[in-house]
């Protein structure tokens, strides 16, 4: 599995899952499904961070208590040997935040179709523009 990372092809599947969504949101006419593809796209672009901030030796940042010590006693600390986690709690709390819009956006989809029995697009635009203000 580390040479699907170390070879790229992770872009290569994530660029795949980007234009997926775009397609989704510029393409389909269905609301539930531009919303699809709004999620695919999320995904698409945690996943190129997380790929981002991977390297193949290295390891989480935690200090090993067994390792190298200095001359004074203190542990000898190699930053390069460590993966950075911000990417990856950055990423936690976008899939968090996703979630949370994903689910306002249904309730919305849900009030709309309530309102006007459709979420096709262009249905839904004919209605509203022959509303009266």
């Amino acid at each position: 599995m580390a040479e699907f990372w170390d070879g790229g092809y992770a872009y290569y599947a994530t660029a795949l899952l980007l234009v997926i969504g775009l397609y989704a949101i510029l393409v389909k006419r269905n609301l539930v499904k531009k919303l699809i593809g709004l999620n695919i796209m999320q995904a698409a672009i945690i996943l190129t961070w997380v790929a981002s901030a991977t390297r193949p030796d290295a390891t989480v940042p935690v200090l090993d208590t067994h390792g190298e010590h200095g001359e004074h006693g203190e542990q000898v600390v190699d930053p390069a040997e460590y993966l950075n986690p911000l990417p990856h709690t950055l990423m936690l709390t976008a899939i968090v935040v996703g979630v949370a819009t994903t689910g306002v956006a249904f309730a919305l989809l849900i009030s709309i179709y309530r309102r006007y029995g459709t979420l096709d697009e262009a249905e839904l635009l004919e209605q509203m523009r022959g509303e009266p203000g």
